[in-house]
């Protein structure tokens, strides 16, 4: 790959960063593309050299907030196949996710945005969610796989709930209450 080739590849994964970051804190109709290129140390010219539109950033940039999960796990030395239900809760029902959307999971920031963008960002999402549904499913109790995937489907529902929940919470008592309840409920789900 040529100098200028491996720029643009590294550009490109700097908005997408970016983008990534801050749709999570603003929402999807939060951050126009001006501003994003902005804070980006970029020129709004430049975008249409990377994107064929907004909605395209938007599929890549949630896409790249999916990955960015696992991602951090493994910087940390922690494989995710080995974390039980409760690691999981412990590390997603959290005071660091609720107050830093920008980082945390696109579910507990973005439900309502996702459900309303466009449809490359929701088939993303949509196997987010098989995925998530799938991890978790491996790591609860049950007679049976149906049963295993309903816990896990309620599970996560609670636990991307819990946090959105949390952070709408202008009561920290109320906020703190809620993370710990539902960290406690998905921690036993493998029991």
């Amino acid at each position: 790959m040529g100098r200028s080739q491996l720029e643009k590849q590294k550009t490109h994964q700097k908005i997408v960063e970016t983008a990534s970051r801050r749709l999570r804190e603003a929402g999807l109709d939060g951050i126009g593309v001006a501003d994003l290129m902005k804070e980006a140390g970029l020129t709004v010219g430049g975008f249409y050299k990377h994107f064929a539109s907004r909605d395209d950033l938007v599929a890549e940039a949630i896409q790249s907030a999916f990955d960015s999960w696992g991602s951090k796990l493994e910087a940390d030395g922690i494989n995710p196949a080995e974390m039980t239900a409760a690691d999981i809760a412990e590390r997603y029902v959290s005071t660091c996710h609720r107050d830093n959307p920008g980082e945390g999971c696109p579910f507990a920031a973005l439900t309502s945005d996702i459900s309303r963008s466009g449809e490359k960002a929701r088939a993303i999402a949509t196997d987010g969610l098989r995925r998530n549904f799938e991890g978790l499913a491996s790591k609860a109790a049950g007679a049976d796989e149906g049963e295993r995937r309903r816990k896990a489907i309620m599970a996560f529902a609670m636990m991307a709930g819990g946090v959105g929940l949390a952070r709408i919470s202008s009561d920290e008592a109320l906020s703190a209450e809620i993370l710990e309840t539902v960290r406690d409920f998905v921690g036993g789900i493998d029991k």
